[in-house]
Parts: C-alpha cells; sequence; structure tokens
C-alpha cells in the first residue's frame, strides 16, 4: 500500500511538472504568435519628422538581461522569423543630410568628461561589409575627441564603399586610410590594412594616447568613459595576446607561402610551399597571439622608426596570417615601449581584456554555450549572452551579426548607453544636468 502511495506521489508530481512546463510554452506561443503585429519602436523624431534609422526591435533589454524566459524566447520568435534587414543603401540615405543624421543618431548630445578629453583613444577598423555594423560601432564608441580610421576592403561592394564614404563626410574625426588593400584572409593584405590606419593616425593632429583595432563583426562591452579608465591602468603598458609558438603554429613560418587562387568564399589564401625561410631576422624570437592588439602611442612610434620591425615585417611577408605573430612579437622586442620581457609566461586570449571569442570546442568547459550560431567554429553570439558578455571582464567582443541575432546589438547598445550616462553623471557635473 505504500509503494503504490509512492508510486502516486510520483506520477502526480511528473505530471504537475508536465503541466507547468506545458503553460509556460503555452504563454510563450500564444503571447507571441501574433508578434508581427507587435508595434515597433516608433522611428525618432527631428524637427516634427520621423527618420528611418537603424531597425529597433520592441523588446525589453532589462528582460533579456535579467534572463527572464519569456523574453528571451521572444528574443528567439524575432531572429527566426522576423529579422528586418537594415541595408547599405538607406544608411547612405540617411548620411547624404549629415545634420539630420548626427541629430537624429545623437552625435550631438554626447556628453564627455573631462578625464576623457584628457585621453583620446584612437581606432583602426578593417572592415568589409554591413555599413550599419560599422556605424553602430562607431556610435557606441564615440567621442568627438576620439580618432577613428576606417579601412574598407577594396573588394568590398559598391553600396558598402559608398555607405562609408557618406558617413565619414559626416565627421571630421573619422576618416577613410589613406592607402586602401584588397584584403585576403591570412595574408599580409590583413596586416597592412592596419599598418595603413596606424600610419595615418599617427600622422593626425589628435595626440590619442592608445590605439585599438578592430573589425566589423566586433563589438564593445565597455563605453568610452570604461575604457579610458581601464587603459590609464595601464600605465603606458599594451593589451594583447602573446604566447610561445606551438609546433602545430610553427609551420606559419617556417616555410615560404605564396597567395593562391581559391575555390571558396576567400577568393585567394596563401599556400605552403615546400621552401623554408631563413631564421627570423636579428635574433628575433617568435611568439604568436591574435590579429588584435590594444597598444600605446609610444609603441607605434617606435614600430615606425626601428630598423628591426622594419626587417622583421618585410620578413613576415610570405608567412601565413602575419598578423597574427606580428604584433605578439614585436611586444617581446627588448626595449620596445610597454616590453612585455620573453621570461614572462603566455598572455592568453582569455588573459588579455582585448577581445573575448567563444570557440565551440571550449564551451561548457570554459564558457556558457553560444545562444547563437557559429560561423568556423567561433559563436555568433546571441541574446540569452547579454549578462554574461557584459560580465566577463573583457573589452571587446567577436562575433556580432546582425542577420544571426539582431537583440544582442540593440541590447549591448542600451546597456552601454545607461551605463556610460551614470559613469559620466558621477564623474561631472555638466553631465549630471544634461
Amino acid at each position: 500500500m505504500v509503494n503504490i502511495l509512492l508510486k502516486l506521489r510520483r506520477q502526480m508530481v511528473i505530471t504537475t511538472l508536465s503541466l507547468l512546463i506545458l503553460c509556460l510554452l503555452l504563454v510563450v506561443r500564444v503571447k507571441y504568435m501574433s508578434i508581427t503585429e507587435l508595434p515597433s519602436p516608433p522611428a525618432p523624431v527631428v524637427d516634427d519628422v520621423s527618420i528611418q534609422t537603424v531597425h529597433k526591435y520592441n523588446i525589453s533589454c532589462s528582460a533579456i538581461y535579467d534572463m527572464d524566459p519569456i523574453e528571451v524566447a521572444k528574443s528567439l520568435v524575432i531572429r527566426r522569423h522576423h529579422i528586418v534587414e537594415d541595408t547599405d543603401e538607406s544608411l547612405r540615405n540617411l548620411t547624404s543630410d549629415c545634420p539630420l543624421f548626427i541629430k537624429s543618431r545623437g552625435y550631438d548630445k554626447v556628453c564627455v568628461t573631462e578625464e576623457e578629453r584628457e585621453f583620446p583613444l584612437a581606432y583602426s577598423l578593417v572592415v568589409h561589409k554591413s555599413a550599419w555594423m560599422v556605424e553602430r560601432l562607431i556610435r557606441t564608441l564615440y567621442t568627438p575627441y576620439n580618432i577613428y580610421c576606417i579601412h574598407y576592403d577594396q573588394k568590398s561592394s559598391p553600396q558598402f564603399i559608398a555607405a562609408i564614404k557618406s558617413l565619414v563626410g559626416c565627421f571630421s574625426n573619422v576618416f577613410i586610410a589613406s592607402q586602401l588593400e584588397s584584403v585576403y584572409y591570412a595574408s599580409y593584405s590583413r596586416l597592412k590594412a592596419d599598418l595603413n590606419c596606424l600610419s595615418d593616425l599617427l600622422a593626425s593632429e589628435v595626440k590619442w594616447k592608445y590605439v585599438i583595432n578592430l573589425c566589423g563583426q566586433d563589438f564593445p562591452l565597455r563605453s568610452n568613459i570604461e575604457l579610458v579608465a581601464e587603459l590609464k591602468k595601464l600605465n603606458g603598458a599594451n593589451m594583447l595576446e602573446s604566447s610561445w609558438p606551438t609546433e602545430y603554429k610553427s609551420w606559419r613560418f617556417t616555410f615560404h607561402h605564396e597567395l593562391m587562387s581559391a575555390n571558396y568564399e576567400y577568393e585567394k589564401i596563401p599556400v605552403r610551399t615546400d621552401v623554408k625561410k631563413a631564421p627570423p631576422p636579428h635574433g628575433i624570437q617568435m611568439f604568436t597571439g591574435n590579429a588584435y592588439f590594444v597598444v600605446s602611442r609610444a609603441l607605434i612610434v617606435y614600430l615606425n622608426s626601428s630598423v628591426v620591425v622594419k626587417d622583421f615585417l618585410a620578413w613576415s611577408e610570405d608567412t601565413f596570417s602575419p598578423d597574427e605573430h606580428f604584433w605578439a612579437t614585436v611586444v617581446r622586442l627588448p626595449g620596445v615601449p610597454g616590453e612585455v620581457p620573453r621570461s614572462e609566461p603566455d598572455i592568453t586570449d582569455l588573459m588579455s581584456m582585448t577581445r573575448l571569442v567563444k570557440w565551440q570546442y571550449l564551451e561548457e568547459d570554459l564558457y556558457p554555450t553560444c545562444s547563437g550560431a557559429h560561423n568556423r567554429a567561433i559563436c555568433i553570439f546571441g541574446a540569452a549572452e547579454l549578462r554574461w558578455l557584459l560580465h566577463y571582464g573583457h573589452w571587446f567582443a567577436n562575433k556580432f551579426d546582425t542577420n544571426v541575432d539582431p537583440i544582442i546589438i540593440q541590447c549591448l547598445e542600451e546597456k552601454l548607453e545607461e551605463k556610460s550616462k551614470l559613469f559620466r553623471s558621477l564623474a561631472s557635473p555638466s553631465c549630471r544636468e544634461s
């Protein structure tokens, strides 16, 4: 009899839980089955004229941040069925009237603290598609005291190039690199694109303190005022990945590579030959990392005048993905500003705060499962990772794609704007009044 009662009780618990789950699913379905009928937030109004800028979705980012299951479910419905494309042409049309664009996107309302004015930052943006994503990246990081160099791939679509040219025409501190490359995956051209921007940034009148390079699928996890505070703590040091090369990666720079045609998305790719390269010049010890960095102005000035660095750069031209060992190696050269001594341990991508990338094969071991999608084993982040991204500790993250999940970008913009206003109001009376 007791066993029968226990079985009945267990069945009732299971039935109750099943009903609760079913009810939750029904609530989600009923609430959002007609999501197309939900109103979108109204377009910005400037001087009584409704302006169409980047599309905004009718969703609560605060609820997404708090991991509310209903709102997260809503974000999934949106991304699967109701993504609205923000075209390059629409950005070009909006930026054809610069005063209207500046006002509608809120660039004229950026309140900058004295600390930010005295610590300007430079950015090198190497991009090739999605002009609105480039604009949103700049807008999130924007102050009139920073400076932004855009290098677009010469192979980019005419619509994208036209939108970028129109965009930079609305700013005095955003410009296109004076020398442009056709950028091919893992080739010297990717490194050269950044070097072209760095040369232009160094020649500008803005005496920036640090330079940060980004691509079009990166997005910040810190506001400008937070970045300034973090960079001041570095006190002239640099922040980037730099590790002793593994045997697996050593082939990249021990053999001569030639750029050859490829029958897939990359068009051309460096291919290893049987010709062994001479050792690096000047007895340089090789290190590996990635293409992305946060480095001081002093380091760029040094690199620009160093014969050792110029010889190393020339030696690297026929290697595979030279951007992934060039920066990692030069910060270890004796005597460079912010030098990382060779005797110091590896600086991994998790130790460097520069850029957070979630690798598929490390999910569940080092970080939670990707809630978006994967591309070449890299997570394209989804809305459910909003809170995790903002609290993990890194300053930037990759990858984001509005065609995969537009909600994560919208919510990062909103949360960073909230933090920026809070920190600036605490730091400056004028920002508190605005």
